[in-house]
């Protein structure tokens, strides 16, 4: 049928269940350092008399990492937009398995010297180069392979890679402190999480490598409207986009940061409970969004998704408030603690990450869409999420232990991201446009095989 791109239903499950596990593998590995960094490397890689001090240097090579996504989202954004998506994806899952695999075989600071922290600050620079390309291609395999009227459910489902990628750190490192001693634990046990992504590559690389070519990217190489330099033309013909869909991130990569990384170090160390079950609350929280994920992601479809994440935004944003409260005033009490983590993070912040891959996506046509997305998502990490662990350290210092400074924080980020969605809402979307590249106009969606 002339203007219409039919995909079989079986190759969309197919392209999305490789993009979730591909996701997942490297959000495990991404998000196993930040799990670990405050409780094992301040300490067995950044020795120090003060202890905020060694734990702020541990968390500013976490940090690094978020500094190389941009590069990595530049250099496979523009080989996705030229070659395919698939083909990226596998290169970006083998360069993340294999940094995370090697920092499992670091030796320590007082083995090696300063050689240990260097080594350990280049592999998470392979991990951020890994992951910047790697989050672009796995949404596109599912938002392009969707119907139009579908694609915040579709686009959201990657997105649970996030979850169940942190519900894994979390989860393995919370078992192999219960398991193991301390001293086990900090002298080889955490090493075992690192080397188990090893496994995890052989399983994603074998799903990946039998998935086929986007319909729409297909479409382009058809035509021969690949673009020379994408990076060139994203910024020529949506400055404002790019802009708007950095702010509009803001909020995630704060709230995340708060909740999933610097929150293990703030109960372990503030208020005094246990590793184990301060990993145990952020896992189960994990797993409660692996379901909320995918229903703001439907939602976004039928409601808009510049109006879900303007809303989810100033909500999960306001949230931080009651859950520190609520932690503070716990007196250690775990139900309370882990409820207090489990509402905004596993079900709120999911109102924000559910429908954000199909509202960037929204924001480019096909041709420069690896690279917008990847762009926008990656450079704003930088500050949204790499430096959000050193500024709650410094803020919770500065505030004698006490978090409220670190909620305001979070309350200006809900502010600035429910801002810039509601711009996004005020403009057209790329989709609103007659899209050349696909032959597709925005009131023709993508149809599966036997749609009538």
């Amino acid at each position: 049928m002339s203007g219409t791109t039919v995909v079989d239903e079986r190759k969309i499950r197919r392209a999305v269940i490789s993009a979730l596990v591909g996701a997942t593998i490297e959000w495990y590995d991404f998000f196993l350092y930040g799990v670990v960094a405050g409780i094992v490397f301040s300490k067995l890689y950044f020795p120090g008399s003060d202890p905020v001090v060694s734990t702020m240097l541990a968390y500013t090579t976490f940090a690094v990492g978020f500094v190389t996504r941009p590069l990595g989202g530049v250099i496979f954004g523009h080989f996705g937009d030229k070659i395919g998506r698939k083909s990226m994806l596998v290169i970006t899952l083998m360069i993340m398995g294999v940094a995370t695999f090697l920092i499992g075989l670091v030796p320590t600071y007082a083995q090696i010297g300063v050689a240990a922290p260097i080594l350990l600050l280049l592999l998470r620079i392979g991990q951020g180069i890994g992951l910047g390309g790697e989050w672009g291609g796995a949404v596109l395999m599912a938002y392009e392979y969707a119907p139009k009227e579908k694609r915040g459910f579709y686009a959201s489902l990657p997105q649970i890679g996030l979850a169940i990628g942190l519900c894994l750190a979390s989860g393995v490192v919370a078992l192999l402190s219960w398991l193991l001693t301390d001293e086990q634990f900090m002298s080889w046990g955490w090493r075992i999480a690192f080397l188990l992504s090893g496994v995890m590559v052989i399983v994603g690389m074998y799903i990946r490598l039998h998935v086929q070519e986007t319909p729409e990217f297909s479409a382009v190489k058809a035509r021969n409207a690949e673009l020379r330099i994408p990076f060139i033309d994203m910024i020529r013909r949506y400055p404002g986009n790019v802009l708007k869909g950095m702010g509009a991130r803001y909020i995630d990569g704060v709230f995340f940061n708060i909740f999933g990384v610097f929150s293990i170090n703030y109960l372990t160390s503030t208020i005094k409970v246990s590793r184990t079950g301060a990993l145990l609350g952020v896992m189960a929280a994990a797993v409660v969004m692996c379901f909320f994920i995918p229903f703001f992601g439907r939602m976004s479809d039928r409601l808009g998704r510049p109006k879900v994440y303007m809303w989810g935004s100033l909500i999960t944003a306001a949230a931080s408030f009651p859950a520190f409260w609520l932690i503070t005033t716990s007196g250690g009490n775990m139900f309370l603690i882990w409820l207090a983590i489990i509402i905004p993070f596993g079900i709120l912040y999911a109102s924000v990450y559910g429908p954000e891959a199909a509202l960037f996506c929204d924001l480019f046509d096909a041709k420069v869409r690896y690279t917008g997305i990847s762009f926008v998502y990656q450079f704003s990490g930088i500050f949204a999420s790499g430096i959000t662990p050193i500024i709650a350290t410094a803020l919770l210092k500065s505030g004698a232990g006490e978090p409220w400074q670190i909620c305001m924080y979070v309350m200006f980020a809900g502010a600035v991201s429910a801002w810039c969605a509601w711009l996004i809402g005020r403009s057209p979307s790329a989709d609103e446009t007659i899209d050349g590249e696909s032959g597709l106009s925005a009131g023709q969606p993508v149809r599966r095989a036997g749609a009538a």
